[in-house]
C-alpha cells in the first residue's frame, strides 16, 4: 500500500467515524423523544485496488425487532378493547350500585314488596296504602334512571366512535402522506429513518383503535390491511372511515343491517378504489377501541337495556294479567275441547293451549294477539316449546272476527289436527279420538285495565298511563324501552284506597286483604319465565324464577361480566407492558451503550488521525530526501 493510498484510507475512517458521531449524537439527543427508535451507522467496505480498500458509511439502520413490533400492535388492539370494555361496564355496575345500598332496583324491589306486606295487615290503612304507593313510584323511579343511565352510556359509546374515527382517519392519511415521501428517498438516506418513525407512530396509534397488519414492501412502502382483509393504506392511498351519528340513543334505538331501519349511527370505509363497505355489517373490524364501542351500543348495553325493560315487563304483567280458563266443550266419546271467550283480548294478550298429539307428546302452544298485521309471523322466543302463534285482531272480536281468528288458526295449527271454530261468539278448538289428539287445556291471559274490575289483579304499574299489555308491531315489542317509561297508575295515585278495593258492586269489605296478599304473592312467590334475549337461560331452557331471583341473577350476571371484563383489561395490560419492554430493549436509546461508542469512535477517531500524523510526516520526509 503507498502513501496515498494509505492516506485516503484514514480520511474514510475520519469520514465515517463522524457520520457515525452525529448518529450517536442524534441518538443521545433523542433519549427522551416518545417513538424514536435508536439508529446504528451502516458502514461497508470498499476496494481501494491494490492498495487496500476504504470504508463507506450507507445511511443509519433503525434497531427494531419486527417480529416483536408486530406483536405488540396486535396485543394494543386488544388492550384497546379492553380497556373501554372495562371502562364502561365499570359505569355500568355504578349505575346499578352497591348491593343493599340505597337508590338501587334490590332495595327498591324490597322496599315494595315490605310496604306490600305492611298493607296485607292495615288494608283500608290511608298511611299503609300512601306507604305502598309512594315504594312502588320509589322502583318505578328506579327503573326510569337505571334505563337513562344505560342510553346515557349508549349515546357516550356512539360519540366515543366519532372520535376514533377522525384519529383513524387522520392516522391513515398520515400513513400515506409518509409512504408517499419515503418513494423519493434512498433507503440509506438518513432522513428516511425519522420518517419511517413518524410512520410507525401513526401505526401504532391506529392499532389502539382497530386491528392492523402492516406490510412493509421492497420499496420502503407500508401497506395496512385489517384481520379481515381490507386494505387500508395501499402505497400513497389511504381509505376513509366515515360515521353519521345518531345523537342521543333511546331504548328503541337499535343496530339493523338495514340502513333505513337502524336508529344508531352509520360506519362505513371508503376504498381507494371508491368502494365504500359498511364496516359493521361486513364486521371489518374485529378489535381496538371502536371494535369494543359497537359490541357496547349494539349489544352489551342492549341486552342491559333488555333486562331492565323485562323486569318492568313483568312487575307490570304479574299484577295486571288474569288467566281464564275455557269451558270444556259437551263431554263426547270423539271430541274434546274447550271454549274461550276472547272479548277482553287485546294486542299482547294470549290464548294457552296444551294438547296430546298423535304421538302421545304433550304440546304448549301461546296464541299471541296482534293488530298489526306486518308484526306477522311472530318468532318464537322459546325454541320448539311453546310454539307460538301469531294471530291479526285488527277485525275486532265479534262474530266476524272470531270467524277470522278461526281460520287464522286453522291455517296455522291444521297440522296438528286441532279445530277451530266460531261457537256463539266464542272461539271453541276442539280434537277428534280418530286423529288420536287430545285437548288438555286451554286458557285466555288477558290485561286487567280497571282498579275496581271484582279481581284482584290491577293495572298498578303501566306503560307511561296506559295499561302495558305487551302489545308487539311491526317496529318492535312494547317491553323495549318500558323501564324508562313505567310509572305508577296515576288513577291509583289519585284515589290510594283501590289498593286494597278491588270491588265496587259489591263493595269490597273493610279489612279485606284480597288484593294486598294478591299483590305480595305475585312479586315474592309467583314464578314467571324471562325472555333470552335477556341473556339468561336458553331458547330451550329460558331462565324461570320469581321477579327477585330474576333481579338477583342478572345483577349478578352483570356484575361478573364486569369483573371478567376487569380481569382481561388487566392481563392485556401486562402483555403489552412485557412486548413494550422487549421491543424497548432493541428500538430504545441506551444511554451507556451510547457512551460506550462514543469512546470506541474517539479513540477511532484518533487513531485515523494518527495515521494521516504519521502519512504526512513519512511524505515531508521524502520530499526533503529528494531534495
Amino acid at each position: 500500500m503507498g502513501l496515498s493510498s494509505a492516506l485516503a484510507t484514514a480520511m474514510s475512517g475520519l469520514r465515517a467515524n463522524q457520520a457515525a458521531l452525529a448518529i450517536t449524537s442524534g441518538n443521545i439527543a433523542n433519549a427522551q423523544t416518545p417513538g424514536y427508535v435508536a439508529e446504528t451507522a451502516n458502514q461497508s467496505e470498499l476496494s481501494a485496488g491494490t492498495g487496500g480498500t476504504t470504508v463507506q458509511v450507507n445511511g443509519a439502520t433503525r434497531d427494531l425487532d419486527v417480529f416483536i413490533q408486530n406483536q405488540l400492535r396486535t396485543e394494543t388492539g386488544g388492550a384497546g378493547f379492553a380497556d373501554q370494555t372495562s371502562n364502561i361496564l365499570g359505569q355500568l355496575q355504578s349505575l346499578y350500585g352497591t348491593p343493599g345500598g340505597t337508590g338501587t332496583l334490590e332495595t327498591a324491589l324490597n322496599s315494595f314488596t315490605t310496604a306490600l306486606q305492611g298493607l296485607s295487615t292495615s288494608s283500608s290503612g290511608l298511611s299503609a296504602q300512601s306507604t305502598a304507593l309512594g315504594a312502588a313510584q320509589t322502583l318505578a323511579q328506579q327503573l326510569n334512571v337505571t334505563s337513562q343511565g344505560i342510553q346515557t352510556l349508549r349515546s357516550n359509546v356512539e360519540q366515543d366512535i366519532g372520535s376514533s374515527v377522525t384519529q383513524a382517519n387522520t392516522d391513515l392519511t398520515q400513513i400515506a402522506a409518509i409512504n408517499q415521501q419515503l418513494q423519493g428517498l434512498s433507503a440509506n438516506d438518513p432522513s428516511a429513518a425519522t420518517l419511517e418513525d413518524q410512520r410507525d407512530n401513526a401505526i401504532n396509534d391506529l392499532s389502539k383503535l382497530m386491528d392492523v397488519n402492516a406490510v412493509t414492501n421492497g420499496a420502503n412502502q407500508v401497506s395496512i390491511l385489517t384481520n379481515t382483509g381490507i386494505q387500508l393504506v395501499s402505497g400513497t392511498q389511504a381509505s376513509q372511515f366515515s360515521f353519521t351519528s345518531a345523537g342521543t340513543l333511546s331504548p328503541t334505538s337499535l343496530y339493523s343491517s338495514n340502513p333505513a331501519q337502524s336508529g344508531v349511527g352509520s360506519l362505513t370505509v371508503k376504498l381507494p378504489n371508491g368502494a365504500s363497505i359498511d364496516v359493521v355489517a361486513n364486521k371489518v373490524i374485529s378489535s381496538g377501541r371502536i371494535a369494543a364501542d359497537l359490541q357496547l351500543r349494539d349489544q352489551t348495553l342492549v341486552q342491559a337495556q333488555n333486562q331492565v325493560d323485562q323486569l318492568a315487563a313483568t312487575l307490570s304483567s304479574s299484577l295486571s294479567d288474569q288467566t281464564m280458563q275455557g269451558t270444556a266443550v259437551t263431554p263426547s266419546a270423539s271430541l274434546s275441547g274447550f271454549t274461550l271467550d276472547l272479548s277482553n283480548l287485546q294486542a299482547g294478550n294470549s290464548i294457552n293451549l296444551t294438547y296430546t298429539n298423535s304421538a302421545g307428546q304433550q304440546q304448549q302452544v301461546q296464541i299471541v294477539a296482534v293488530t298489526d298485521p306486518s308484526a306477522l309471523p311472530l318468532p318464537s322466543p322459546f325454541g320448539v316449546s311453546p310454539q307460538v302463534v301469531g294471530i291479526n285482531i285488527s277485525g275486532g272480536l265479534g262474530s266476524s272476527g272470531i270467524n277470522s281468528i278461526a281460520s287464522q288458526l286453522t291455517t296455522a295449527l291444521g297440522q296438528t289436527h286441532l279445530q277451530f271454530s266460531n261457537s256463539s261468539g266464542l272461539l271453541q278448538v276442539v280434537a277428534s279420538s280418530t286423529d288420536n289428539v287430545t285437548v288438555n287445556s286451554a286458557s285466555t291471559t288477558t290485561t286487567v285495565t280497571g282498579l275496581t274490575s271484582g279481581s284482584a289483579q290491577l293495572p298498578l304499574f303501566t306503560d307511561a298511563g296506559s295499561p302495558y299489555t305487551g302489545a308487539i308491531t311491526g317496529s318492535g315489542s312494547e317491553m323495549t324501552g318500558l323501564a324508562e317509561r313505567i310509572e305508577v297508575n296515576p288513577a291509583l295515585l289519585a284515589n290510594p284506597a283501590d289498593l286494597s278495593v278491588y270491588s265496587t258492586n259489591p263493595p269490597t269489605a273493610a279489612g279485606d286483604t284480597t288484593r294486598p296478599n294478591f299483590l305480595y304473592s305475585q312479586l315474592t312467590s309467583a314464578t314467571f319465565t324471562y325472555s333470552t334475549q335477556t341473556g339468561l337461560g336458553s331458547k330451550t331452557a329460558p331462565f324461570t324464577g320469581t321477579i327477585g331471583n330474576y333481579l338477583q341473577q342478572f345483577l349478578s350476571q352483570q356484575a361478573n361480566t364486569a369483573s371478567t371484563a376487569t380481569q382481561l383489561q388487566q392481563g392485556q395490560s401486562v402483555v403489552v407492558s412485557t412486548l413494550q419492554q422487549k421491543f424497548n430493549s432493541t428500538s430504545q436509546v441506551s444511554i451507556d451503550n451510547e457512551m460506550s461508542n462514543l469512546i470506541a469512535l474517539q479513540n477511532s477517531y484518533a487513531a485515523n488521525a494518527h495515521v494521516m500524523t504519521v502519512v504526512q510526516t513519512m511524505m515531508q520526509s521524502l520530499l526533503q530526501a529528494q531534495v
